[in-house]
């Protein structure tokens, strides 16, 4: 069974030498683990590199009070692409979604396999669903777990993403109202809102020779810890820090976002991811196209919006994007696609769209918080193993409540 954990830039070795603990013993007693890492990501030979300090590109306030501000952020977005183009040569346009997609054949034919089955997480969907219209006849099963919407655009697909994270946080706050320390028993929106005020307006400390905490960087850390439930104590903790005028600890999840190592070094994952993401789709042309969605993106995230705006990376990207595949999946047979009612990052309406565009999609929903739901609910477990293993396709699609039900 090939595997892919998402990003796009991500490799996927790691899932196959962490098998033990994402996958079900039935789906290990069953199936070689095969993860390998796409082209540019990881250990790939070439992988993209195109910057070592990140704080210098993506610590800019998001939030500029002046012309100044808002052209740093251009500038930014011209330095970061540069950088790309002269230090990944031809690399850059051989890496896209369909690129990768093929690869999947290859490593298939390789294996010596007629058919194999795959399973992939978060755009790892993006990519199991491109495999799958590209070639049918090889599918054996699929399992595309927190899936994107294939048909929306670079631009809607932001729009999505803003959502999901508002969506996720709200649940947050509304867990903060009988657990949160930062809010200190008052209403947690309200208290999020004065300490994010009081944020823009002071720029804490943080730790030495690193920047000081802006809105990006409280952004950027509250993002982090939503992808998991378990993160929320965390965020918890750096808010109630951060109220005393400290920024050290929303810096470490912003750290943690980013893959920042110990000795200040970073993986290459946020540049695959936009290299990739670039190639894919490369959205609007110009600064203007790009911010016409600022007020559509506010609008449904009112508290992370300003996050998901100025995105200009592939406004100056140095490579034309790479053809676009209809997602059909025609031909391929059933495909289950698992949607997380509170997955900030893909968020549930996305992956149902992605199970409707497919010839023979079933819809898995896990009820709960949290990006992908495979190993977070045992219900889908037993849902997908029987699947995968036994060759059982659910008749109609499936509702999972917490506790498995």
């Amino acid at each position: 069974m090939l595997v892919n954990p998402g990003g796009p830039g991500f490799g996927g070795q790691y899932l196959a030498q962490q098998a033990e603990n994402i996958y079900s013993q039935s789906l290990l007693d069953h199936f070689d683990i095969i993860g390998w890492d796409p082209r540019g990501t990881g250990e790939s030979v070439p992988a993209v590199d195109c910057i070592s300090n990140y704080d210098q590109y993506f610590s800019l306030d998001v939030e500029p009070t002046t012309p100044a501000g808002l052209q740093a952020l251009v500038d930014s977005a011209k330095s970061f692409a540069a950088a790309c183009q002269a230090n990944n040569g031809a690399l850059l346009a051989h890496i896209s979604t369909l690129d990768s997609a093929r690869d999947m054949d290859l490593l298939r034919r390789a294996l010596g396999e007629a058919k194999i089955s795959y399973f992939g997480f978060s755009y790892g969907s993006q990519l199991g669903a491109t495999w799958a219209t590209l070639f049918p006849s090889t599918v054996k099963a699929a399992v595309l777990d927190g899936a994107s919407d294939p048909n929306a655009s670079a631009m809607q697909g932001t729009i999505d993403q803003a959502k999901g994270f508002e969506t996720a946080l709200n649940a947050f706050l509304a867990d903060c109202a009988h657990k949160c320390t930062f809010a200190h028993g008052a209403d947690p929106g309200a208290t999020l809102d004065a300490l994010l005020a009081a944020i823009h307006s002071h720029h804490y400390p943080t730790v030495a020779h690193r920047p000081t905490l802006n809105l990006t960087i409280a952004y950027t850390a509250i993002v982090d810890a939503l992808y998991a439930q378990s993160s929320w104590p965390d965020l918890d903790a750096a808010l109630t820090q951060a109220e005393s005028g400290q920024g050290a600890d929303l810096l470490a999840l912003y750290d943690d976002y980013y893959q920042r190592q110990p000795d200040g070094t970073y993986g290459n994952e946020l540049e695959a991811f936009i290299a990739i993401s670039c190639l894919d789709d490369p959205g609007p042309g110009t600064v203007a196209g790009v911010d016409a969605y600022n007020s559509a993106i506010v609008a449904v995230a009112r508290r992370l919006g300003p996050s998901f705006l100025h995105g200009y990376s592939c406004v100056f990207w140095p490579v034309p994007g790479a053809p676009k595949v209809t997602i059909t999946g025609k031909g391929a047979g059933p495909i289950l696609v698992i949607g997380t009612t509170n997955d900030p990052a893909t968020p549930y309406d996305s992956s149902h769209r992605m199970a409707q565009a497919l010839e023979h999609g079933i819809f898995v929903t896990v009820v709960g918080n949290g990006h992908t739901g495979y190993t977070q609910s045992s219900c889908a477990r037993d849902v997908v193993d029987r699947y995968l293993v036994q060759d059982q396709v659910p008749t109609s699609d499936v509702t999972c409540q917490p506790g498995g039900v």
